[in-house]
């Protein structure tokens, strides 16, 4: 097999959470939104999972979130960042995404939130996390999706191809929500389930906004950024471009978060099946009370 595509510099990415790691708390309004949709779905599921891992746990939201629910017994945590595993404390250990340090069938659950957008091969990580699952184990996760911060995107290609004449990578590219549920059945995932869903926050500054997103270990680490300091004036012209274009009524600035939601299940006999092709007894006619012998209608 060839090595996956490096999008992602994964050294920065662990310098990233490590630098946000102490003052976490003060820009993980995202995280915990995350944390709280996953749980509500985990309660949904009429089940007990004995030991679950976290993975991407950061400093331990998900922990702190489900308390002891969602039939969870045992949490195992695991984060790329030493300095954010330190924080999350409990039962946790530092491993990277990308090599799961884990034996195989070793969890009844998975969850894991906005970690896994900044993996390189992600068919790759999601086919190592159904092997660490037991048979029948549950796979639940959120990541960022491809309309995430799609107006900073945009102030950043305008400012730079005005002030620069080019552009590079300003903002992580993200699954599309189309391609999701096609790489859970890659990864051998069964009965896979794939949703979005758009947080919207407003800004009164988009200084605010960044400073958030390196609060929150989400800065830039795709692998071709530009590595020197951003002009003056280009940081200028995106700032003003930000409000030109996409200001509200009240002058507040729109940052937009897509989260997609993955659900998937480590294969076993009990789960439902689909039917073989062919198979069915229910006459399509009948259940439209269709005459047999009458012309199908025509379509204007």
């Amino acid at each position: 097999m060839s090595d996956p595509v490096e999008v992602f510099d994964r050294r920065a990415v662990r310098q990233h959470r490590d630098r946000a790691a102490a003052l976490l708390d003060h820009h993980d309004f995202l995280l915990r939104e995350a944390a709280e949709r996953l749980a509500d779905r985990l309660l949904d599921v009429s089940r007990r999972f004995p030991v679950a891992l976290d993975l991407g746990c950061h400093r331990g939201e998900i922990a702190e979130t489900l308390a002891g629910r969602g039939g969870v017994e045992t949490l195992v945590q695991c984060d790329l960042s030493e300095r954010m595993v330190r924080r999350a404390g409990g039962l946790s250990v530092v491993g990277d995404e990308e090599w799961l340090p884990f034996a195989p069938a070793s969890f009844d659950l998975v969850i894991s939130a906005l970690s896994l957008h900044w993996v390189n091969d992600l068919p790759g990580a999601l086919a190592q996390i159904r092997r660490v699952l037991k048979p029948d184990g549950l796979f639940l996760a959120a990541i960022l999706g491809g309309e995430t911060l799609k107006e900073l995107r945009r102030a950043w290609l305008e400012a730079e191809l005005a002030e620069e004449g080019g552009a590079g990578p300003r903002v992580s590219p993200f699954v599309d929500l189309r391609d999701a549920g096609a790489l859970l059945q890659r990864a051998g995932f069964a009965l896979p389930v794939v949703d979005g869903d758009t947080i919207a926050v407003t800004y009164g500054d988009p200084m605010r906004l960044m400073a958030d997103l390196r609060g929150m270990g989400e800065s830039n680490a795709v692998a071709q950024r530009r590595k020197t300091f951003t002009r003056r004036a280009t940081l200028l012209r995106a700032l003003s471009l930000y409000q030109d274009l996409h200001a509200n009524g009240d002058g507040r600035l729109p940052a937009t978060f897509q989260l997609i939601t993955l659900t998937g299940w480590a294969p076993h006999p009990s789960q439902q099946q689909p039917l073989r092709p062919g198979s069915g007894q229910f006459d399509f006619a009948e259940g439209l009370d269709f005459p047999h012998d009458a012309k199908p209608p025509r379509l204007p």
